[in-house]
């Protein structure tokens, strides 16, 4: 093997930038992008996101210069991979109950699986899907690409390297990563186990948000995300691409490794970033902003204002308003909320949403805090601060209803009972009494 993907962690900064790297010295051509001959003998190739003619600034593609082109495989045929990453969202009524999930188990020992088989969907509508992974095996002699969609990866147990056509990312829990669409991948485990959570976004990319009259700084910076310079693998051997495409899983015989790019340029790219730098902003006088001022990415749709997917993180943070409620609200969304824990506590619950658990509030369903976390935030000190440090909780919200899967309904991991925990909510109602 020649350039080593897993150790070659080396990162560019900043957010849909033009990027160019190259392993090698000069394989990148210079002043055309498909030269009659490229250097080093490399085969020119573009990867294209979005459509040839969209304006500059909405473009995604990149140029790469690859050992053999992205086309040299065998057919494919139907495979049984992934069994229990789905996309078919309505195979069962969706109640509009409060739903909430235990962890996921881990894979039990001396049952090996990897990133792709590990993929249980939890729910998901026609703009997203929702899954959690749980693995205990780096995929090894196979590769894989989302035809369907790009995939917003946030580990929760367990570090992820992820050597891709472009370079290679390692994330650890309270990071994210970001793989675009087609672009072929293959996830290691240098902590032998992981599990995490996956958006699945079917629609136009994740972007920043406009900060609006936040000003230019805040919320998540441009040059906290990075993206990897070229590294690439030059093996031969039997190896299998898998493809979601449609839906379905299809393999395909190939007699090399597909990681196999010198150089490229463009905007195309995966990338990753740190929820620890998020630059959390509120109110320091009373009440509460929208939780929007918890976004970190989010996919426009072709309404303004209205996003297919919202990515928010509940991030730690200083809750300084005096004479306020603190806590998230009693409400009800037209937007549907998933919600999981990857680090610490929830400061809306005082228990039951376990790291690696899973809620998810659908359109109108009522939710906010429990009866103890309600009771506490109303006999709270609010001249003094309160310093909430120990957590990481992310929410992928969209304005679609989220379908849960039968597997997500049925799951022993479910909590039946989760609706009790508003049922010890005192009436505090005096008309006597102002």
């Amino acid at each position: 093997m020649v350039g080593n993907l897993s150790s070659s962690l080396k990162y560019m900064s900043g957010f849909g930038n033009e990027f160019a790297t190259e392993a090698l010295p000069g394989a990148l051509p210079v002043g055309r992008n498909s030269p009659q001959v490229a250097p080093y003998g490399l085969y020119a190739e573009q990867l294209s996101g979005t459509a040839f003619t969209l304006p500059r600034h909405l473009n995604r593609r990149s140029w790469l210069y690859r050992i053999r082109p992205a086309a040299m495989h065998h057919p494919f045929e139907p495979f049984h991979a992934g069994a229990g990453w789905l996309s078919d969202f309505n195979q069962v009524p969706t109640p509009p109950d409060q739903l909430r999930w235990d962890p996921l188990p881990l894979p039990e020992h001396g049952v090996v699986v990897d990133f792709i088989d590990g993929m249980t969907t939890m729910g998901g509508n026609a703009g997203c899907g929702i899954h959690i992974y749980t693995a205990n095996c780096s995929m090894r002699d196979r590769y894989f690409y989302d035809a369907d969609g790009e995939l917003l990866i946030v580990p929760q147990q367990g570090r992820l390297v992820l050597a891709t056509e472009l370079g290679t990312l390692e994330v650890e829990p309270q990071e994210i990563a970001v793989i675009p669409r087609g672009v072929r991948f293959q996830v290691h485990l240098p902590d032998g186990e992981a599990r995490g959570y996956v958006c699945e976004n079917y629609g136009e990319y994740f972007k920043l948000p406009d900060l609006g009259v936040i000003g230019s700084n805040g919320l998540a910076n441009p040059r906290d995300f990075l993206t990897p310079v070229a590294a690439y693998e030059d093996k031969e051997g039997d190896f299998e691409l898998i493809a979601k495409f449609q839906g379905h899983f299809w393999r395909a015989r190939i007699d090399h490794s597909p990681l196999d790019v010198v150089a490229w340029h463009g905007t195309h790219a995966p990338y990753k970033y740190d929820l620890r730098r998020f630059c959390a902003v509120g109110s320091i006088t009373r009440d509460h902003p929208d939780p929007s001022i918890f976004l970190v990415l989010h996919a426009p749709s072709a309404v303004p204002g209205l996003d297919t997917i919202d990515f928010a993180i509940f991030a730690p943070r200083v809750l300084a308003m005096q004479d306020t409620f603190r806590p998230p609200w009693f409400h009800r969304n037209i937007a549907s909320e998933f919600m999981g824990l990857v680090h610490g506590a929830y400061d809306a619950k005082a228990e039951g949403f376990l790291p690696g658990g899973a809620s998810l509030h659908n359109c109108m369903t009522g939710h906010g805090p429990d009866a103890d976390t309600f009771e506490k935030a109303s006999r709270a000190d609010t001249t003094k601060a309160d310093y909430v440090t120990d957590t990481m909780a992310i929410m992928f919200e969209t304005p679609s209803v989220i379908h849960p899967t039968p597997f997500a309904l049925d799951a022993k991991q479910r909590q039946h009972e989760y609706y009790r925990c508003w049922q010890d909510l005192k009436k505090h109602f005096d008309p006597k009494q102002v």
